[in-house]
C-alpha cells in the first residue's frame, strides 16, 4: 500500500469513528472527508564537520518537517552504494527543533557570559555591528578583527565564505594558520614532504586492497567516519574482503591497530591491537626503527635516492653521521642511547617482544599501508609523534607504490563544486597567528612575536633576525557556526575569564543556530538558518568522503524559520550598512550566483559518461555520485617515478628526515622551558606527559598528584560539539570517562558510578565506564560535550573535556596539545 493511500484510509476511518460514537440514536450525516496535506520531499545534507557530508531526504507538511530519511536506492552495490547517513544525520529533525534554537537577533543586556539578552530587530543588529566594527577597525586597524575557528556548517554558497568576502572588501581581518584537528600534522608534513597537503592527502582507501599489511596508528574510521559516505564503509568492505580471501586462498594479510583504546574500528576487524600510552607513539616508532635498521631490513637504495638525513651519505652540508637518523636510533648520537625495544617498552607500554615481532612482520610485508590519525598531532609533541610515524614507510621504501601510503590521512574522492569567492586579494592584512593563539592575542597581541609566538608577518615588518611584533590586540571577534569560542578551546575557565572582561575584546558577534556555551558570551547574536532550511544548491563531499565522490542538491520547503537568515543575507545586510552592497553582490542575485555555480560543477563532470544532469532533474534525484572519479590515487608516485623531474617542496627537493628548516628554527626560536624543536623526528618528554620532563618546574609533583593520563576522542554521538543538544544521541551514546578495571578497583569505582575527573585547571562530573578496552594508567573521554557548571560554578556537570585541557601551545605549530593531560578520578 502506498503511504498516501494509507494516510487517506486513516483519515476516512477517523472520520467514521467520529460519527458513529456511542449513544447516538439517530443517523448522522458524515462530514466531508478531510485528507492530510501531501508530504513534500526535499533533498538536503548533514554538513557537520565529520569529513563526510551525507545526503538526507527531508519530508515536510505545511512547512513543518515530519520525518528524515536517508539515501536509499534499489541498487546498493559497493562502488555505487547507498550513501546512508549515520545516526547523527538521521536525528536532524530533533536538532532543527531543539528547545535552545536561536530565533531572533538579540543583544546582551547583562554582564558578558551571564546569558542575558533582549530581542532586537535585524536593522538594529546590522546598525550596531557595523558601527562597532567600524569604530574598532578604525582605531586599531582591520587586523584587530578575528574570526575564531569554525567548522559547524559546511555550506558552499550561503556560509562563512560570505562573511570572509565581506570583511576582505572592508580591508581584511587577522589571518590564522592551522586548526584544532590538524595543526601539527600540517607542520609534520610540511617539513618532511614539503607541503602540508601531504599530511591529509595520502593514498586512496582503495589502495588497501593492494596491501598485505595495514597499520592504523590511532585511526578510527568506524566511529568518526561511520556513514555511507565516510571512510568507514570503504575500510570495512576492503578489510572484510581481504580477510575472506586470506581464509579461502591463504596468503599474507594483516591488520594492526595501535591505539590506547580498543575502538569500534577493531572489534574483530583487526588481527592485532597494540595499546600504547598517549603521547609516546614516537618512542614506539623509534624502537621499531631500531629493529628494522639493526637487522638491515631497511631499503638503503630508497633512502639514498629519495631522502635527506638518514645516514652520513645523505646529510646536508655541515652535518655528519652523528647528526643523522641512523646514529640517533643506534645510539651513536650525542645522547648515546640506543632506541631498543627494551628502552621503549617502559615509556610506551608496549612489551619489547611485541615490538620486535611487529617490526619483523612490517619489514617483511611487500606493500605495507600506514595510516596515521590526526589525533597524534593533538599531543604536546604531536609534530614529533607524526614525523616519527612517517619513518616506518620511509625506512622500507613503502611510498609511491601500489598498496602503500606515506602515513597521511587517506585522500577522499571529490568532484568540483565552487564556493563563494572570498576576495582575499582585497585584504590589507598580511599578518597571521596560530588559530590557537587568539586568547593570548586578546590579552597581549601587541607583544606577540615571530620567534616567540609563531606570528607570521610580511617581510618588511621583520628585523635583521627575522623577528617582529604582531603589534595589535584582538578587539572584535566574529564567531560563525563555531563553538570554539568557549567549548572547543582549551582551559575553559581561563577562556571565560578573558572573555568576561569586555574592555579587552570589545565586541563579540555570534552567528549560530543554538544557544551554545559560546553563544552565551556574545554581545550580539544573529540567528542562522539550519541546513534543512537552506537553498544552498550543490554540496560536494567533504575532505574524508572515502572513495565515492558525490554532489548533493540541497533545497528546502521549510525555511527560513522564525527570523533566521543565512550568512549570505547577514553579510548582505552589513554590506548595505557599510555601503558596499555592489562590491559584495557583483550585481548578481542569489539565483544568478547559484546558476553560475551549478553550471561550473556541471562542466567539471563532462569527462564522465554520465555527467551531472540538469538542475531540475537533480532536484528530484538528489544525489550524483562517482566511485573513484580520478582512479585510485597513490601518494608520491610521481616523485618516486621521477624524483628529479618532480622534486618535493622541501629545500632539498627530497623527503627530509633531517629538516634543515626545523634545525634553523631550533637555533633561533625562543622556546618555553621544556619545549624543544628537533631536526630529526624524536621522542620528546613533554609537559603533562607520561614521562616526567625534568626541565619543567613542578612536573614531578604534578605527576604524583595526577597519576592518570586523559585523552579525548571523537564519539559517535557528536561531531566535535555539534549534535550534543539532541537527547536521542545522548541516549544512544553514553558520555562517560573510560577507565581500566585495575585503575577503577584501586579507586573503589564501578561502571556508572558518578565520578569527578580533575586537575589544577578544573573539575568535571560524569559517569565512569569501567572497561578492559582501555589500557591501565590511561583514561579517555569523548570530546565536545557542552560546558555546564553547577550552581556555584565549581564543577562542570556537562562533561566538557576542555575544562581540563591546557592553553600551552606546542613548539613548532603553536597548536593545541589537548590530548595531553594528567588527571585524578574520585567518586563524586
Amino acid at each position: 500500500m502506498q503511504r498516501r493511500d494509507f494516510l487517506k484510509m486513516s483519515a476516512t476511518m477517523s472520520a467514521a469513528a467520529v460519527v458513529t460514537g456511542c449513544g447516538s440514536e439517530s443517523a448522522q450525516t458524515p462530514p466531508p472527508e478531510v485528507l492530510p496535506v501531501e508530504e513534500k520531499l526535499n533533498w538536503s545534507a548533514c554538513l557537520v564537520n565529520c569529513g563526510s557530508n551525507c545526503p538526507v531526504r527531508v519530508y515536510s507538511r505545511d512547512g513543518v518537517i515530519t520525518r528524515i530519511e536517508t539515501d536509499f536506492y534499489d541498487n546498493d552495490e559497493y562502488g555505487q552504494h547507498q550513501i546512508r547517513a549515520c545516526l547523527r544525520g538521521r536525528s536532524l529533525r530533533k536538532r532543527v527543533y531543539a528547545p535552545d534554537r536561536l530565533k531572533y537577533p538579540m543583544k546582551r543586556i547583562g554582564a558578558r557570559g551571564e546569558g542575558k539578552f533582549e530581542r532586537i530587530s535585524w536593522d538594529e543588529a546590522f546598525s550596531h555591528v557595523a558601527s562597532e566594527l567600524s569604530r574598532l577597525r578604525g582605531q586599531y586597524g582591520p587586523e584587530s578583527t578575528h574570526f575564531t575557528y569554525n567548522s559547524g556548517a559546511g555550506y558552499h554558497f550561503t556560509g562563512k565564505q560570505c562573511l570572509f568576502r565581506l570583511m576582505n572588501i572592508m580591508g581584511g581581518y587577522m589571518g590564522t594558520y592551522g586548526d584544532y584537528s590538524w595543526a601539527q600534522l600540517y607542520k609534520a608534513a610540511q617539513y618532511t614532504y614539503g607541503s602540508a597537503s601531504y599530511g591529509w592527502k595520502g593514498s586512496s582507501n582503495s589502495e588497501m586492497t593492494n596491501s598485505d599489511f595495514v597499520l592504523l596508528v590511532g585511526h578510527n574510521p568506524s566511529e568518526i567516519r561511520m556513514s555511507g559516505s565516510g571512510e568507514s564503509y570503504d575500510y570495512l568492505k576492503i578489510i572484510q574482503a581481504k580477510q575472506a580471501d586470506r581464509a579461502q586462498n591463504g596468503g599474507k594479510f594483516k591488520t594492526v591497530i595501535i591505539d590506547p583504546r580498543y575502538t569500534d574500528s577493531a572489534l574483530g576487524k583487526e588481527d592485532q591491537w597494540v595499546p600504547v600510552r598517549p603521547g609516546t607513539d614516537a618512542a614506539l616508532m623509534e624502537a621499531l626503527a631500531y629493529e628494522i635498521i639493526n637487522n638491515n631490513w631497511h631499503d638503503q637504495g630508497f633512502l639514498d635516492t629519495y631522502c635527506q638525513g638518514f645516514d652520513e651519505n645523505t646529510m646536508p652540508e655541515g652535518y655528519g653521521y652523528e647528526h643523522s637518523y641512523k646514529a640517533h636510533i643506534l645510539g651513536d648520537a650525542a645522547d648515546g642511547v640506543a632506541k631498543t625495544p627494551e628502552w621503549a617498552a617502559p615509556i610506551c607500554g608496549v612489551p619489547a617482544d611485541t615490538i620486535r615481532i611487529l617490526a619483523k612482520e612490517f619489514a617483511e610485508a611487500s606493500a605495507p599501508f600506514v595510516h596515521i590519525a590526526a589525533s597524534l598531532s593533538r599531543q604536546a609533541a604531536g609534530e614529533n609523534n607524526t614525523r616519527a610515524c612517517y619513518m616506518l614507510p620511509l625506512l622500507v621504501g613503502a611510498v609511491g607504490r601500489a598498496g602503500t601510503n606515506n602515513g597521511a590521512l587517506c585522500s577522499g574522492a571529490s568532484l568540483s563544486s565552487p564556493k563563494m569567492p572570498t576576495l582575499g586579494n582585497l585584504s590589507k592584512v598580511n599578518k597571521k597567528i596560530s588559530f590557537f593563539s587568539w586568547t593570548q592575542a586578546i590579552e597581549d597581541g601587541e607583544n606577540m612575536t615571530v620567534l616567540k609566538d609563531g606570528v607570521v608577518l610580511p617581510g618588511d615588518e621583520l628585523d635583521e633576525n627575522g623577528d617582529g611584533k604582531l603589534g595589535t590586540n584582538i578587539k572584535a571577534i566574529i564567531n560563525y557556526a563555531g563553538n570554539a569560542l568557549i567549548n572547543q578551546h582549551a582551559d575553559t575557565s581561563k577562556t571565560r575569564e578573558i572573555l568576561r572582561d569586555d574592555s579587552k575584546c570589545e565586541l563579540i558577534v555570534v552567528i549560530d543556530n543554538w544557544m551554545t556555551p559560546s553563544a552565551e558570551y556574545a554581545d550580539i547574536i544573529l540567528p542562522d538558518i539550519s541546513w534543512l532550511e537552506a537553498e544552498d544548491d550543490l554540496i560536494n563531499q567533504s575532505y574524508a568522503a572515502g572513495d565515492t565522490a558525490s554532489l548533493i542538491q540541497i533545497s528546502s520547503s521549510v525555511g527560513p524559520m522564525w527570523e533566521c537568515r543565512d550568512a549570505y543575507d547577514i553579510a548582505l545586510g552589513l554590506a548595505r550598512a557599510w555601503g558596499v552592497e555592489g562590491q559584495f553582490t557583483e550585481g548578481k542575485t542569489k539565483d544568478q550566483w547559484r546558476t553560475e555555480f551549478y553550471e561550473s560543477a556541471q562542466a567539471g563532470t563532462q569527462r564522465f559518461a554520465n555527467p551531472l544532469p540538469s538542475k531540475q532533474e537533480m532536484m528530484s534525484k538528489g544525489v550524483y555520485r562517482q566511485y573513484l572519479p580520478d582512479g585510485s590515487y597513490v601518494v608520491l608516485k610521481d616523485f618516486r617515478d621521477n624524483p628529479t623531474g618532480n622534486p618535493l617542496g622541501t629545500p632539498s627537493g627530497k623527503i627530509e628526515i633531517f629538516s634543515s628548516e626545523l634545525q634553523k628554527m631550533a637555533d633561533t626560536w625562543e622556546l618555553a622551558a621544556g619545549d624543544v624543536i628537533t631536526a630529526l623526528p624524536k621522542y620528546v618528554p613533554t609537559w603533562d606527559g607520561f614521562e616526567v620532563n625534568d626541565n619543567i618546574d613542578g612536573e614531578q609533583e604534578k605527576a604524583d598528584k595526577y597519576p592518570l593520563q586523559l585523552h579525548g576522542y571523537h564519539t559517535k554521538g557528536r561531531a566535535h560539539s555539534s549534535y550534543h543538544n539532541v537527547p536521542w544521541l545522548r541516549e544512544a551514546v553514553q558520555d562517560a570517562v573510560w577507565m581500566n578495571p585495575m585503575d577503577a578497583a584501586e579507586r573503589g569505582l564501578s561502571s556508572d558510578d558518578m565520578v569527578q575527573v580533575f586537575n589544577d585547571r578544573g573539575v568535571i562530573e560524569l559517569p565512569v565506564k569501567v572497561t578492559p578496552r582501555i589500557m591501565t594508567g590511561v583514561t579517555a573521554l569523548g570530546q565536545g560535550a557542552w560546558l555546564k557548571f553547577n550552581s556555584d560554578a565549581s564543577v562542570d556537570v556537562g562533561g566538557c573535556l576542555n575544562t581540563l585541557t591546557s592553553q600551552r601551545p606546542t613548539p613548532v605549530s603553536k597548536g593545541n596539545g589537548q590530548h595531553t593531560n594528567r588527571v585524578e578520578i574520585r567518586k563524586a
